[in-house]
């Protein structure tokens, strides 16, 4: 595993972190402290592949990046990226909301609402519970369905949910005749 560092227009690429702290001690604006030099170690020691930003005033910063690359053309054309984990599938709850089946559906959707307080004329947000009952190909529909139908009749100020968040539930209830 190499380690490229950059402060500035000033870079390298290395094998060891003992070239990399030689690299920063040659930078006169930071200030090679013990702790600094054992944070590059821990970082170059973990299992941790994210890049890695030191303060060195404010909005100053130098960063260390873990690659496996073996060149710095090799680091800047990409070619040794390390590979993340894939990303696991989608929640359960998610792969309902895309499901096909024709029928009846209740949805629940808990939104942001804009009202007129009375007496002040001003507006404020109020959290408003809405809950349907809709003829549906799936959950995903049911949502849409339920937003068509509350965007004509609230202020256009409000604000709706994702229907990925946990502000909107649907179940099944049946088939449709």
């Amino acid at each position: 595993m190499n380690l490229y560092l950059r402060y500035f227009d000033r870079e390298t690429l290395v094998s060891t972190v003992d070239e990399a702290i030689d690299f920063l001690k040659s930078i006169d604006e930071i200030e090679m402290t013990p702790e600094l030099e054992a944070d590059i170690r821990d970082y170059a020691a973990s299992d941790v592949f994210y890049p890695k930003r030191y303060k060195i005033h404010p909005r100053v910063y130098f960063i260390i990046i873990k690659t496996e690359a073996a060149t710095m053309q090799d680091f800047k054309e990409k070619k040794a990226v390390h590979e993340m984990p894939p990303a696991k599938s989608a929640s359960p709850a998610l792969a309902r909301l895309n499901e096909i089946c024709e029928g009846w559906y209740e949805g629940s959707l808990n939104f942001k609402r804009v009202l007129l307080v009375p007496g002040t004329g001003k507006f404020q947000y109020r959290d408003t519970l809405f809950v349907a009952r809709v003829k549906a190909s799936s959950g995903m529909e049911c949502y849409e369905r339920i937003i068509e139908h509350l965007r004509d009749r609230v202020d256009e100020r409000s604000q709706f949910p994702s229907a990925k968040g946990k502000n909107f539930s649907f179940r099944f209830l049946g088939y449709a005749k």
